[in-house]
């Protein structure tokens, strides 16, 4: 018999990136790296799983921005597109380290990687909610949900109504995608303000996650910390992450993802090949950019890109067996500790970005498949959980009032509002202001009622807590701001528009059609609750 739980919790998230009105906008690149790197190789995982006979359970949420993404005819097509460049790319490498030794092994070990995915991405129809949904109906995966735009709610909810249609949008998608309602919800950047849970039971949510300073700091003070969930007064479940299993796998510092074997995420082929034959698999524009293809590993601390080592899989391998190993064995001695303090089962909560694991860290993935093996086959202390099962046989739980968080730098709001990015919040305000009002007319035709769909879609898209993320951390900060513009103006002219009674057709068309997100949203979502 187990004496605890763990459950691994992935947030698998991208903001829409989709731009019809161009042929190469690099930050598209986004997905198809992340279909690559991270969703593609976690679906291996999983199959493999399967296959070996291991009932492993996971939670991931998957995001209305990227199921959008990854069910669209439009980027299905350009990431195929990607893939055939990246598989050309691997065989034209193959044939020049053809006599190279160690290059020619990992250019190999390169192209049957991409042959794989490959394989994947046609075996299920170049859809690959169609492959995590398999996983949803087999209960070996709990989707749960998020914000409909990730939109960082602390910060919109002096308008309840904004906050309403984050979470009501994100829900209707979720069931349309899904063919179920959603049970649990991922706070966007798990920011939470004491209120919020009733909106999210209102929309038949059970559950959601927050920071673990979020429950450790609750009124009155939960009996045991962070490892049990609590129940707000609405009846809604709160977790909190685990702040001890979260550092070994996110520090790059003291964490896994550090070790001297690991491949090396900066140093890429795009940069390294000779100009002249890197330039067809670069920017349209001949600029330089990452192909995704690696050759080395991370070496040691202090080393400059220039000196690193070949990269090797095979003891890359085997130090994620170690690795896996050790989150087993540290996870069991907790496990054991928390028991003999609680006398109850704990649960440790363990969430982390999906793109951690294949994307940032290569091995990252083998490390989830050897983590659930090790946990299935090696011992018997816990027992892996998604958070709707360990609910569902944990149905009493202490009533407490969470304290506002957020897992962001210093634990609460400053990294989204900030001197980088503190002036889209008037305009993001006045525009949620302009939506309610918006939302109590009545349409006086099809075209309006077009135009008022397509206000919210806009609002929606320019609350993205993304767009103030990348200000604040300084990378791709003109994209993100552009991106704040473009739909603040958009709104703004079919507000004005709409007031006037002067909608243009087909602008509104063009909009629709480059925004095409929440096909069957109603603007009504915005009137007062």
């Amino acid at each position: 018999m187990s004496i605890g739980y763990v459950a691994l919790v992935l947030h698998a998230h991208l903001p829409f990136v989709r731009h019809p009105e161009s042929d190469f906008v690099l930050e598209e690149e986004w997905l198809y790296e992340a279909i690559t790197e991270t969703y593609i190789p976690l679906i291996q995982v999983f199959e493999g799983l399967k296959r070996d006979g291991v009932d492993f359970k996971i939670t991931m949420s998957m995001t209305p921005p990227l199921c959008s993404m990854l069910a669209d005819p439009l980027l299905q097509e350009r990431y195929d597109e990607h893939l055939s460049k990246l598989e050309e790319l691997a065989e034209l490498e193959v044939e020049r380290h053809a006599h190279s030794g160690h290059m020619k092994y990992l250019a190999e070990y390169n192209a049957k990687e991409f042959n794989g995915v490959r394989n994947t991405w046609e075996k299920y129809d170049r859809n690959l909610i169609n492959a995590f949904k398999q996983f949803l109906d087999s209960n070996n995966l709990e989707i749960i949900t998020c914000g409909a735009t990730h939109g960082y709610l602390p910060l919109m909810k002096m308008y309840p109504q904004a906050v309403w249609a984050q979470i009501q949008v994100a829900c209707e998608h979720y069931e349309k995608t899904f063919g179920r309602p959603a049970k649990g919800i991922w706070l966007p950047e798990c920011a939470y303000y004491e209120g919020v849970e009733r909106m999210l039971a209102d929309a038949g949510l059970r559950y959601f996650l927050t920071d673990g300073h979020g429950i450790l700091y609750a009124r009155p003070r939960p009996r045991y910390g962070s490892y049990a969930p609590i129940f707000t007064e609405p009846g809604v479940a709160a977790f909190g992450r685990d702040h001890e299993s979260s550092q070994q796998v996110w520090s790059s510092e003291v964490g896994y993802p550090g070790a001297v074997e690991y491949r090396e995420f900066y140093r890429d082929l795009g940069w390294d090949a000779d100009y002249e034959y890197i330039k067809p698999y670069v920017m349209p524009n001949g600029q330089r950019k990452n192909v995704g293809i690696k050759y080395h590993k991370i070496t040691g601390k202090g080393l400059g890109l220039g000196d690193k080592q070949l990269y090797d899989p095979y003891w890359a391998r085997e130090k994620t067996t170690e690795h896996a190993a050790n989150f087993v064995y540290n996870r069991e001695r907790q496990v054991e500790h928390l028991f003999g303090i609680m006398h109850r089962p704990p649960i440790i909560v363990s969430p982390y970005d999906a793109e951690l694991f294949g994307h940032w860290w290569y091995e990252g993935p083998m490390f989830i498949d050897y983590l659930f093996r090790k946990s299935w086959f090696d011992q018997s202390t816990f027992e892996m959980t998604h958070l709707a099962d360990y609910l569902r046989t944990h149905p009493t739980q202490q009533v407490c009032r969470p304290s506002q968080s957020s897992w962001g730098y210093k634990g609460f709001h400053e990294y989204w509002l900030n001197e980088t990015n503190a002036w889209i919040y008037p305009h993001l305000h006045k525009a949620a202001e302009r939506m309610i009002e918006l939302a109590k007319r009545e349409p006086a035709d099809e075209l309006e009622w077009k135009a008022l769909n397509q206000a919210a879609r806009e609002l929606l898209l320019a609350q993205s807590s993304d767009w103030a993320f990348i200000m604040r951390t300084g990378t791709m900060v003109p994209y993100a701001i552009r991106r704040t513009r473009s739909h603040l103006m958009r709104f703004n002219k079919l507000y004005e528009d709409i007031n006037h009674g002067k909608v243009d057709s087909g602008w509104v068309e063009k909009v629709e059609a480059i925004d095409n997100i929440f096909p069957d949203i109603n603007y009504r979502v915005y009137r007062p609750l």
